[in-house]
């Protein structure tokens, strides 16, 4: 049987409240944007789920987009029939004939209240009918199957298949972060993580030629684009860093120059948050995985900004990031042997648990301020986009 429409369902959009109703509608804007190479496709919206009628759109195609629309818990592919309750009980069994002897469940939800048989009385009939002409069984706890069978004022629509979303709120629901982008494997994660709690994302990239290669940035654009996928425009950021880098490591001992420069760079990163209109920053640290990554590092390294900074892969072990990276499509572009500053600049013993007034000291023998001031004036931004800009 052909699936005329999709069904998604909004899970934590669900608990929005008086809210739910412009989550809703952004939503339903970003599929309309996911789906605009389907034109046969037509998007409407109410209280309790999208439609998306296929019309002569290929289901599994149009389903593939939307497992990457963040904001979708999960998507039900869809039967149209007539109100009838042969044609019903016709339909079902042609959803589930060739399911073998699984165990099944139906679930009525009789919206028009005119319909002469209840929820109950057209599940036990439904029931009846695939038990006598299939050698299914039925079983209301352990099932491998679920028809849903939704009975409205104009048809019928009947589902038994569905398909996981991204769960999540929509892209662009919850603001715009600048997020600091080195081209390892930890902050496209950071990003993905990000834009599925309805975060947009701006990179912010720090280089410092000639000591790192140019090719970082086309594996920069190649993350980027894989992060289409899930944002379809991304601006990334470039601040040549290379003059405060060499004065970072003239004026500051080795141990504490990774904490100085991580501080150089949120300070940055700051300035460069206000000018695009970013509330926060973010970052792809995991807390101890390296020497600025402890919590004595992180509350010094923080002193800089009063920006929030978000974390996304704080609490994240390396296995588990790079499962996520091979997931979305950047692990294999992250291991391309293109080094960013704080790998070409890393020094042999970091120190683990830097103290503020030393920093303060160290950063005090040098103007550092007209280095950042330079830095943010020379940026250069692109636009990463899948297709036309937003």
């Amino acid at each position: 049987m052909k699936f005329d429409s999709l069904m998604i369902h909004y899970g934590e959009l669900s608990t929005k409240g008086n809210n739910r109703k412009s989550f809703i509608d952004k939503l339903a804007k970003n599929v309309r944007h996911a789906l605009k190479k389907f034109p046969g496709c037509e998007v409407k919206g109410n209280h309790d789920f999208l439609s998306v009628s296929l019309g002569e759109e290929d289901a599994d195609a149009v389903l593939s987009v939307l497992q990457e629309v963040s904001g979708i818990q999960k998507i039900s592919l869809v039967a149209k029939v007539e109100k009838d309750v042969e044609a019903i009980k016709t339909a079902s069994l042609e959803l589930l004939k060739d399911e073998g002897d699984k165990a099944f469940k139906i679930e009525v939800k009789r919206v028009d209240k005119s319909f002469p048989l209840d929820s109950y009385g057209l599940c036990v009939e439904v029931a009846d009918y695939l038990l006598d002409h299939t050698s299914l069984k039925v079983d209301l706890h352990n099932y491998d199957l679920m028809l849903r069978i939704i009975v409205r004022e104009n048809a019928a629509y009947l589902s038994c298949k569905e398909a996981q979303g991204l769960g999540g709120y929509p892209l662009g629901m919850n603001g715009k972060v600048l997020l600091l982008l080195s081209g390892g494997i930890d902050s496209p994660v950071a990003a993905y993580k990000l834009l599925r709690r309805g975060i947009k994302v701006e990179g912010l990239h720090f280089a410092s030629p000639p000591y790192t290669s140019s090719r970082v940035l086309d594996k920069l654009e190649d993350l980027l684009k894989a992060l289409n996928a899930f944002q379809p425009s991304i601006r990334l950021h470039v601040a040549p860093f290379t003059k405060l880098q060499e004065a970072i490591y003239e004026h500051v001992p080795e141990p504490y120059c990774i904490t100085i420069m991580r501080r150089m760079m949120l300070r940055i990163a700051t300035k460069v948050a206000a000018k695009k209109g970013c509330l926060a920053l973010a970052t792809g640290e995991s807390i101890g995985q390296v020497a600025s990554q402890t919590i004595d590092s992180l509350y010094v390294i923080n002193d800089v900004t009063n920006l929030p900074i978000l974390r996304p892969l704080c609490c994240d072990d390396k296995v588990s990031i790079i499962a996520l990276a091979k997931k979305i499509g950047t692990y294999d572009i992250s291991i391309r042997p293109y080094e960013d500053c704080c790998t070409i600049f890393k020094p042999k013993k970091p120190k683990t648990k830097p103290h503020l007034e030393d920093c303060l000291y160290y950063e005090s023998k040098f103007d550092y301020q007209s280095l950042i001031d330079e830095c943010v004036e020379a940026l250069e931004t692109q636009v990463i986009a899948e297709g036309e800009e937003e």
